[in-house]
């Protein structure tokens, strides 16, 4: 084995756009009334800071004037997201490795997954797309102290592979942040072409890729 190839799960295995980020647009509008774009949203992500969509959500609806609590924000986004049983915008999700990708990478790769999701949100996606497939372990936002763009979750993540060198593959600033603060050799994804490649270059990405099925050109 090479390595461990560790995942952030949104936007790099799994589309969510229809998803986590439709849920976001649609809990700013239900507290505000009004409905941002999907680009807003990407430009707050790219400030770094906003790779919780809880957080993110609480507070662009504070900065529209409306002063609601954390909880009920929470309660709104899981209520469309997951829906009453797991039947919400969760399943708009798309898979975005092609057949044969991580099938051909398991035979020289471990995987794991290091997600600002829970563990058990993770894991819904990951058994309906990819059940034969192991990524062990899944840090989810439960399992670290502090979020990305804090290192927790990769550093636990070698505390319990010390035989494996890693390589993070994420798709959002604070992900290419977490990595350079836990000295992991990260690849940043920018699907859009836009400013995010240069932030990723900013925080020593060993390469940049547009989609996680331009990996095996780039790995070792």
């Amino acid at each position: 084995m090479k390595g461990l190839l560790v995942f952030d799960l949104d936007g790099v295995l799994v589309d969510v756009a229809a998803s986590y980020r439709e849920t976001i647009i649609r809990t700013i509008a239900h507290f505000t009334g009004r409905r941002v774009t999907r680009d807003y949203i990407q430009e707050m992500k790219n400030r770094g800071g906003f790779n919780d969509d809880f957080h993110l959500s609480h507070l662009v609806i504070r900065e529209f004037g409306v002063e609601a609590r954390y909880e009920d924000v929470v309660d709104y986004f899981q209520s469309v997201f997951l829906g009453k049983n797991n039947d919400g915008l969760i399943l708009q999700e798309q898979w975005f490795p092609r057949d044969g990708l991580l099938e051909r990478l398991a035979n020289n790769w471990r995987f794991a997954i290091f997600t600002g999701r829970t563990r058990g949100e993770a894991r819904l996606t990951l058994d309906r797309f990819a059940p034969h497939l192991t990524f062990d372990p899944i840090i989810g936002n439960q399992e670290v102290e502090n979020q990305k763009p804090a290192p927790d979750g990769l550093l636990r993540i070698r505390a319990a592979c010390r035989d494996c060198d890693l390589l993070y593959l994420g798709d959002n600033i604070d992900d290419g942040r977490s990595a350079r603060a836990a000295g992991v050799p990260f690849i940043g994804i920018d699907a859009h072409g836009g400013d995010l490649a240069r932030l990723f270059e900013a925080e020593g990405a060993r390469a940049v890729i547009a989609s996680v099925n331009d990996l095996e050109a780039c790995l070792p």
